[in-house]
């Protein structure tokens, strides 16, 4: 039997308030979910002047990292380099670059993803929240 970390509510807390000051030291109007290790949704923060859509798009980026225990952008540029068959990949939509795996001890703990400005700019603001409880 192992033993592994899991986050806990004051983590979760702490990773959204770090992705929340990212986004608004460049003024980013953007959508924060944090999903379990199952990709569960944890929580969801839609910052003022968000796209409504981005409170669908975050937590599929979200649950997507969560699951394949690595950052949604792998999914993206396997479909940008011609694999449009992993399109039909069952349970699986986040599949742009805007999430990332919360990883300890070659465990994943959850995943955080972020939407509403562009991916690059998402996945700053996730890692941000991320180093927040120092990982």
């Amino acid at each position: 039997m192992k033993n592994r970390s899991a986050l806990e509510l004051s983590d979760i807390k702490t990773i959204a308030a770090a992705a929340e000051a990212e986004a608004q030291r460049n003024g980013w109007a953007v959508t924060i979910a944090i999903a379990d290790e199952g990709g569960h949704l944890l929580w969801l923060q839609r910052l003022d002047g968000a796209p409504p859509i981005s409170a669908h798009i975050a937590p599929a980026k979200a649950h997507t990292a969560a699951l394949g225990r690595r950052e949604s952008k792998v999914y993206e540029d396997v479909i940008n380099g011609g694999r449009t068959s992993f399109l039909s990949a069952p349970g699986i939509q986040g599949m742009l670059e805007g999430g990332v795996p919360i990883l300890k001890d070659g465990f994943c703990l959850g995943a955080v993803g972020v939407s509403g400005v562009k991916s690059n700019e998402d996945a700053q603001i996730a890692k941000a929240g991320i180093a927040a409880i120092g990982l």
